[in-house]
């Protein structure tokens, strides 16, 4: 109990320091696609705090998702199902193709004489979906009458789509003015929030902001901030990026060159 104060009272003078059913993805008209980004496979080891133990952060839940939940049961628990959270009204899921698959499929169309940069990008994305290389990548749900968010991101049908980091963010940390009664009131938010944080998770074992299950940075993680939370697995997303661009170095279809 003298411990969870400490935490909770550390946290606080941190603070006032300054500081529907669908048959199918795609006969939705609300999603989008976008190119890939590239991936930040330089990662840094983790502490574990002194007399702490490891924490089972491949259990940890936001809003009822987990790591490694996969697309299809995460896009049922939003939208098959009334609940706390729904998708957003724009571009609730995101759709991606791997920047090596892309590239493999960019030089096949051009090489079957496909140049307008409009219909390229058909034709890439056409051969992709019927490849099984077009996939969520991303769900973003909102709670419209808490303001509240959480971002979802999947890996590739390569390793079967699944969760792999869940962001949450919330307004605690916003102030509407100047005075001090805005001032104390974000206070308030904040130690509320850090409350059912603790709450739900226990304490940080690693800093006073991180839980870890290993020292291992590419293990599970889960990191607080001002009204946010960061839960990640980082080696299921880099053995999904190293898979991809393997596979994908290992089907470019080359010209038939004969010497």
């Amino acid at each position: 109990m003298m411990y969870r104060f400490f935490i909770l009272f550390s946290f606080l003078m941190a603070f006032v320091m300054p500081s529907c059913v669908f048959a199918s993805a795609f006969d939705m008209e609300d999603y989008a696609i976008v190119d890939s980004e590239d991936a930040d496979l330089t990662m840094e080891d983790v502490e574990l705090n002194s007399d702490a133990d490891i924490a089972g952060v491949s259990s940890f839940d936001i809003a009822g998702i987990m790591l490694g939940m996969s697309f299809d049961d995460v896009q049922s628990l939003f939208f098959d199902h009334r609940g706390l959270y729904a998708p957003r009204k724009k571009n609730s899921i995101i759709y991606t193709i791997h920047k090596d698959w892309k590239y493999n499929l960019d030089y096949e169309c051009r090489n079957q004489g496909t140049v307008i940069p409009a219909e390229l990008e058909k034709c890439i994305n056409s051969l992709a979906r019927n490849r099984g290389l077009l996939y969520a990548s991303e769900l973003h749900l909102v709670r419209e009458n808490t303001g509240e968010t959480v971002a979802v991101y999947f890996t590739s049908n390569a390793t079967d789509n699944r969760v792999w980091r869940v962001v949450y963010n919330n307004d605690v940390n916003e102030q509407e003015g100047d005075a001090e009664k805005f001032a104390r009131q974000r206070e308030n938010k904040i130690l509320a929030f850090w409350q059912h944080v603790l709450d739900k998770y226990g304490a940080p074992n690693s800093g006073s902001d991180k839980w870890i299950s290993s020292t291992n940075s590419y293990d599970p993680m889960m990191t607080a901030f001002y009204g946010a939370l960061d839960l990640i697995d980082n080696g299921r997303n880099a053995s999904d990026h190293a898979k991809n661009v393997q596979d994908a170095r290992e089907n470019f279809k080359a010209k038939p060159y004969a010497f």
